[in-house]
């Protein structure tokens, strides 16, 4: 199928019938979710699956999520979830029940025992598998038009920052003529889901932080979520705990070095970097100045306001993120994010952006 970009010009109906096509042909389609863009693939095709891998520069050995439509009509009960996992999951305990009555569609992934038919070019391998509904209008009509599982990692090259737009998605995959890309505007999440992992049937434990909390969890679906060091005791190991996507040291890194700077510290974040040029993008809580009237001899500072609300926070990051890398400057400053759970997604992915930052960021590994 040659290359498509959906939204603009196609009616709705006609846009999710030619990218559900498209599915069912194995070909790519990057579509919206709450969270980032996905680059996704029919779940059952290995072919298109390789494809994902290929396109994204990405390790073969990195699980995929696979992405579920919602039942047509939701109930108050909580079985109305377990025809929609019987292809995927099996073992499916209370808790995870108990989530996804509370939180799905929705930014949460989890990590189940796999079914039998689950392929291994989804899971990495492992026993598990990781399935989550998103909670956006085209994503849903997407997957109940296609009738089946997609998997859908971020859509962007190995290394780069996730995307929040169809333009993001575009410029990432620039050439590729045989990616259908819907454009649904721009992400409101802004950050991957939280990934909680169930699989053990004992304890549910928390794999990768999102704007959904341990706390909320606790407060909306009465389950506790465990951090992964709490879940290693004398009957769990930390080679039971399994590898998802977003786990890796270095993800979602600018080309532009990226680092972080303690409150009223900005100047002390050049001297620890000596080998710093001249333009440097610091950002800032919303409208306030860190830098004072000082600045810095050798270095010419912009600033660069950012949201002090959690939820703002993450829904800019990344679109943040990509703007200052296009600009050319020679060093971005963020501000080390305030404690708290409802901070820990995007102090996650800010620590991660940090590693792999620089010119040789497209050699790190990426969600």
């Amino acid at each position: 199928m040659s290359g498509v970009t959906a939204g603009e010009a196609l009616p709705q109906s006609l846009m999710i019938n030619k990218a559900a096509q498209a599915l069912r042909d194995g070909c790519l389609v990057a579509f919206p979710t709450e969270t980032v863009y996905g680059l996704g693939a029919d779940a059952s095709n290995p072919s298109a699956i390789q494809k994902v891998f290929t396109t994204k520069g990405r390790p073969s050995n990195h699980p995929l999520i696979v992405h579920v439509a919602s039942p047509k009509e939701l109930h108050q009960g909580q079985d109305d979830w377990v025809p929609v996992l019987a292809r995927w999951a099996r073992d499916i305990p209370e808790d995870a029940l108990k989530l996804m009555d509370a939180f799905w569609p929705g930014p949460l992934t989890l990590v189940f025992k796999k079914g039998k038919d689950v392929l291994n070019e989804i899971t990495g391998g492992q026993d598990t598998v990781a399935v989550r509904s998103p909670a956006h209008p085209i994503a849903q009509a997407l997957l109940h038009q296609f009738q089946g599982g997609v998997v859908a990692p971020s859509a962007n090259r190995f290394g780069k920052v996730s995307p929040t737009s169809a333009a993001d998605v575009r410029t990432e995959f620039e050439g590729n003529s045989d990616l259908v890309i819907i454009d649904g505007g721009d992400c409101e999440v802004g950050i991957e889901s939280t990934i909680v992992d169930v699989s053990s049937g004992d304890r549910a434990v928390l794999l990768r932080p999102g704007v959904i909390t341990p706390k909320e969890m606790l407060a909306k679906a009465g389950v506790r979520v465990y951090g992964p060091e709490e879940a290693v005791d004398a009957h769990a190991k930390p080679q039971f705990i399994p590898r998802v996507s977003g786990s890796l040291k270095a993800h979602y890194a600018p080309t532009t070095p990226l680092r972080l700077y303690a409150p009223g510290r900005v100047l002390d974040a050049l001297t620890e970097f000596p080998d710093t040029k001249s333009r440097v993008a610091v950002a800032v809580w919303d409208s306030e100045s860190s830098l004072g009237d000082d600045g810095h001899p050798s270095a010419q500072f912009v600033e660069v306001g950012v949201p002090s609300d959690s939820s703002a926070f993450a829904s800019r990051l990344y679109r943040t993120l990509r703007d200052l890398d296009e600009q050319g400057w020679d060093l971005i400053l963020f501000p080390e994010p305030p404690a708290g759970e409802e901070w820990d997604g995007v102090r996650d992915r800010l620590q991660r952006a940090c590693f792999g930052s620089g010119p040789s960021s497209s050699n790190h590994a990426s969600n």
